[in-house]
């Protein structure tokens, strides 16, 4: 599951800046979710230890009677222009000389943790989840860019890609089935869809 909706009037790209607290709205998103799952035999609740993921995993855990497990390892990932505004940002500001060495090569990517160290930790804690939810279902609350390189990963296609366009909107559900340890089928929802027609959108 991606986190709801952020407070971040300012547009700032806040990456792994702590702080950032989910909007209202997006406290409304986790709750759908929330509901929307709640038939659902989920024993294992995961989240990144960013108050945004936490927050949003906390319906969740709530609605079944159990903790979050905070794991790092789906933390939204590395980026070298955190902090800064997006919104305020030119086209022309990212190829100042400052920044020429942060843009060498972006199929790794070079302003940012590596999509392949992003799959790695990814798919480690994805693993770990299903041992522990073993014959039931784990939520996991991550980051948009953890969770799109995950599903590239897990379906074997490549890691770099165009960013606008990732399948992953706010408190959407990349959902995967296995069968003992084969991935059957991973499906892509939306259960808040209704909500984010009222959503500035999001950077994480």
């Amino acid at each position: 599951m991606r986190h709801g909706e952020v407070h971040n009037p300012e547009g700032v790209l806040y990456g792994r800046l702590d702080g950032y607290h989910l909007s209202d709205l997006g406290h409304e998103m986790a709750r759908t979710v929330a509901a929307h799952l709640a038939d659902h035999d989920i024993t294992h609740v995961v989240a990144s230890s960013l108050l945004r993921a936490q927050e949003t995993a906390t319906p969740v855990a709530e609605a079944h009677g159990m903790p979050i497990r905070t794991d790092d390892r789906v933390i939204e990932a590395g980026n070298s222009f955190e902090g800064q505004r997006v919104g305020e940002m030119k086209p022309l500001d990212f190829i100042r000389p400052a920044h020429w060495s942060k843009l060498v090569n972006p199929l790794r990517p070079s302003w940012g943790e590596a999509y392949a160290d992003i799959a790695e930790r990814m798919t480690a804690a994805i693993a770990d989840a299903r041992s522990a939810a073993r014959g039931h279902e784990a939520v996991i609350v991550s980051h948009q860019l953890p969770i799109w390189t995950a599903r590239n990963a897990l379906l074997g296609k490549r890691l770099w890609h165009d960013p606008r366009k990732r399948e992953c909107r706010l408190a959407s559900l990349t959902t995967l089935t296995y069968v003992g340890d084969d991935l059957e089928s991973l499906t892509y929802s939306e259960p808040a869809a209704v909500l984010l027609a009222q959503s500035h959108g999001g950077t994480g």
